[in-house]
């Protein structure tokens, strides 16, 4: 949303939430923790008025809050973007850090979901099995099931 003149325009918060994907509870949450500063409000109706500032934060709050990040760590990003970081390399080095981090919490989670993915492929089997009449399949299954409920934990 841009004017004649390049500026963005003020976005309510209706709008601001469907252009980043944050409801308007995380949007007045991310506000009352300081992740967003202060929003200026309508004169007239004393709803928040998202700038082009704002909108291009919080959009990426949006992205980053859409891969799971830690509230901690989007403080530590946006301090970054704000230039409140030590300076030179070390900020580099401390996001290259953050990102690679938060790619392992990923990658931990996708392992957890093909454990869990697995088990429910063997308890439908185990079911179509016995949907079938199929003891001796059913009986094979079993322990398969034992072992991806041992990963589950």
């Amino acid at each position: 949303m841009t004017t004649t003149d390049g500026d963005t325009a003020s976005v309510s918060i209706q709008d601001m939430s469907k252009i980043s994907g944050l409801s308007e509870a995380t949007l007045r949450y991310y506000e009352k923790i300081g992740l967003i500063g202060p929003v200026p409000r309508d004169e007239s109706s004393g709803h928040r008025r998202y700038g082009g500032h704002a909108v291009e934060r919080i959009e990426a709050l949006g992205c980053l809050r859409a891969t799971g990040m830690s509230v901690q760590d989007m403080r530590d990003y946006l301090r970054f973007l704000d230039g409140n970081g030590d300076g030179g390399d070390g900020n580099a080095t401390r996001m290259r850090e953050l990102f690679e981090r938060n790619v392992s919490r990923i990658q931990e989670e996708i392992e957890r979901m093909h454990v869990r993915r697995r088990y429910l492929e063997l308890k439908a089997q185990l079911w179509s099995a016995r949907e079938r009449g199929d003891a001796e399949g059913e009986n094979r299954i079993v322990p398969e099931v034992a072992r991806a409920r041992e990963g589950l934990r």
